[in-house]
């Protein structure tokens, strides 16, 4: 196990308290300390060694920041969750001896950020591009993202695959009763805009059955599109629309995910893999973009997908969902995250 000291910068995420919970069970925690971002009441790292939040008041963010470069001077590698805070964009771009040293977690949406169609994001933020260009390490298990940060940005890190969080890694869930005896679909991940969730429920609407249940979780992001999206789902399919509003435990929404029959995944870039990770592994039938780099990263792995433009509610074959389920279980478990991320930490 790695004997350097390591910094993880992130926001606060859903994703992070459980990786904190991973690293200090399977790695020494006097080497970790964690930096974190946001609203710390929404995902709580309370009663965590080694966290330090930022606080939100003016006098208190000033002192965590000032801490805050003391650390990344003191850390041997200092690890990016996302790279989403501005601030800490701006720093590394003042003190860019500290890039070398940097590992960028790539979550999708960082990546891309406000890209609009035909687009180049890394043409748009000098300090983003600079520093994104000059980051000494690329973490991902999507190699399309790492040909992106190229692409866009110019980026020449050393690429590193890893699975990076608990979320996409594949654990058996508690079987899920079938609530009904409607072919259950579910419809994106969270209420990101990303989803366009609305134009897949056009395409649902225009098959000619209705023996099917629409469910679409939406307790995460954008709740101003959750609205729009439950009114159109109601008037579309009426009662057979399940909006879910309410966060769930990760225990209770494998559950939901285990009485799923069909996914449908209409990103127009990478976008819960969590999800993605779990529905595959679990055999159920899931379709995507054809140009998102998740498709690409699934190929590698020869699991099969099914194309958003040709969606039918007819079932996956045995033997596609058996080779689905057997390469996914392989490639998506903990023992794999952990030693990926043992090589991340010895650098």
């Amino acid at each position: 196990m790695s004997k350097h000291r390591i910094l993880h910068i992130c926001r606060a995420e859903k994703f992070i308290p459980p990786f904190i919970d991973l690293v200090q069970a399977n790695f020494d925690p006097e080497l970790h300390e964690f930096v974190i971002f946001g609203d710390h009441k929404k995902f709580s790292t309370e009663g965590c060694s080694g966290v330090h939040r930022i606080p939100n008041d003016f006098v208190g963010k000033t002192a965590g920041k000032a801490r805050l470069i003391f650390q990344m001077h003191r850390a041997d590698r200092i690890i990016l969750h996302g790279l989403f805070t501005r601030v800490v964009t701006k720093m590394l771009f003042l003190m860019p001896w500290l890039l070398k040293k940097t590992y960028w977690f790539i979550w999708g949406n960082d990546l891309y950020g406000k890209k609009a169609p035909g687009s180049n994001p890394g043409l748009k933020n000098i300090s983003r591009r600079f520093v994104i260009r000059h980051l000494g390490h690329l973490v991902t298990h999507v190699p399309g993202d790492i040909d992106l940060a190229r692409s866009w940005y110019g980026a020449g890190g050393k690429a590193h695959h890893c699975l990076m969080y608990t979320s996409n890694v594949f654990s058996e869930p508690c079987v899920g009763e079938r609530p009904t005896g409607f072919v259950e679909i579910q419809v994106g991940n969270s209420a990101d805009p990303s989803n366009n969730h609305l134009e897949v429920f056009e395409k649902l609407a225009a098959l000619q059955t209705d023996n099917f249940r629409v469910s679409v979780p939406l307790s995460y992001g954008d709740q101003q599109h959750a609205r729009r999206v439950i009114e159109k789902g109601k008037k579309l399919f009426g009662d057979r629309f399940v909006p879910l509003v309410d966060f769930l435990p990760l225990h209770q929404y494998q559950g939901f995910l285990a009485t799923i029959d069909i996914a449908i995944f209409n990103h127009k870039r990478q976008q819960g893999l969590g999800n993605l990770v779990s529905l595959l592994g679990m055999g159920k039938k899931v379709y995507l973009r054809r140009d998102v780099s998740t498709a690409r990263m699934l190929d590698s792995l020869e699991v099969g997908w099914f194309d958003v433009e040709k969606i039918d509610l007819s079932p996956l074959p045995d033997p596609l969902k058996d080779g689905n389920v057997q390469r996914i279980r392989q490639a998506y478990s903990k023992p794999n995250l952990i030693a990926q991320l043992d090589e991340i930490f010895k650098g």
